[in-house]
């Protein structure tokens, strides 16, 4: 028995991290089918420090993604986004090549992550060629964006709240964003099973039964873990949404931003000393404040773009040019808030993640 066991633990790890990243490596086909862009010179790091003229990005890859997401017709605000998004894959991107070229990620974990984040973007901005991703392009509250859910339940709920009388306009707008948190949600737990079940499935056409036992064990037992704590996080959140399209807001609410709702629930769970999660209540509280200076920002490109489209409809010169300015200001200014957003955000969920894996 000993003989075997060791035969088992030391099939090649590279062989098995293939195996797990290839349904992830097969989403974005259409950007790898353009030959040299998409090479390894043009996306390491070496060759990628000067970035040439007219590209957002400093690899090819996300300038492709970023000109595909342009001919979508994308929202100012959904694009910004998108940007924010990318930005944020590039640096841990270009951070992984350097671990990558001293030795480390030897077992390919940070790679795996990596590309599953690039593929819950591509899956979030429609850019995986499902129609389904590309229903809502606003997270402000508009006559366009009302009833895109995609999903019966939360349509359903929305409507409720929206003809219950309970909400004020900026409690609906509020609302909504939490709608559209919940359908990110739902979209990362799809990615994820997506990926695990054609994982799965490449493990079981290429080992044995005995193999594939200990496979599981070893290496896909913490996917099933995280796919079980999404799925816990999204019944929750369908529960939230139930009882606060059903009561209305109540005025103990510590906290009402939704990621910052979600991240102060996991940190109440996690292995935090009285001392830390108090330190961690005041950061969510920073936090808020950025996301709500953001969500400001993003409505005033949204007020500067229809601005923008009505006077290029008169035709003026000098009020385009004007117009053309300020929009271009708030576009560049909702991108870097956006970021930080975005990272400030990535730092707090692995603080959060690390105390409950601690607890473990």
């Amino acid at each position: 028995m000993a003989p075997r066991r060791e035969r088992v633990s030391t099939l090649p790890r590279l062989q098995l991290l293939v195996l797990l990243l290839l349904p992830l490596m097969l989403v974005p086909q259409p950007i790898a089918g353009h030959g040299g862009k998409y090479s390894r010179e043009k996306n390491e790091p070496e060759m990628a420090a000067k970035r040439e003229s007219g590209e957002e990005f400093r690899m090819e890859k996300l300038n492709q993604l970023w000109e595909k997401a342009k001919r979508l017709h994308l929202s100012p605000v959904r694009l910004a986004e998108l940007h924010s998004d990318l930005k944020i894959q590039e640096r841990d991107e270009l951070n992984w090549k350097k671990l990558k070229v001293e030795g480390l990620d030897k077992d390919g974990e940070k790679e795996a992550k990596l590309i599953h984040n690039l593929n819950v973007i591509l899956a979030r901005y429609g850019l995986d060629g499902r129609k389904d991703a590309q229903m809502v392009h606003s997270n402000a509250l508009n006559e366009d964006t009302q009833d895109e859910l995609g999903d019966p339940r939360l349509e359903k709920l929305w409507h409720k709240a929206k003809t219950s009388g309970k909400f004020s306009s900026e409690e609906l707008g509020k609302l909504w964003r939490e709608f559209l948190h919940y359908k990110e949600k739902i979209q990362e737990y799809n990615v994820l099973l997506d990926t695990l079940s054609r994982a799965e499935e490449g493990y079981e056409n290429l080992l044995s039964p005995s193999d594939m036992a200990h496979i599981k064990s070893d290496t896909l037992i913490s996917k099933h873990s995280e796919l079980k704590d999404r799925l816990r996080s999204i019944n929750q959140g369908l529960d939230r949404l139930r009882k606060v399209s059903h009561q209305g807001y109540g005025s103990t609410t510590e906290f009402e931003e939704p990621r910052v709702i979600d991240l102060w629930d996991l940190a109440q769970s996690a292995n935090f000393t009285e001392k830390e999660l108090e330190s961690f209540r005041e950061e969510l509280k920073h936090f808020e404040a950025k996301i709500e200076k953001h969500n400001h920002y993003q409505k005033q490109l949204e007020i500067s773009h229809q601005k923008l489209k009505h006077v290029e409809s008169i035709g003026d010169p000098e009020h385009i040019s004007r117009n053309k300015e300020k929009y271009v200001l708030l576009e560049e200014k909702t991108k870097e808030l956006g970021y930080k957003v975005k990272k400030h955000l990535q730092d707090l969920s692995s603080r959060v993640s690390r105390a409950r894996h601690n607890e473990l």
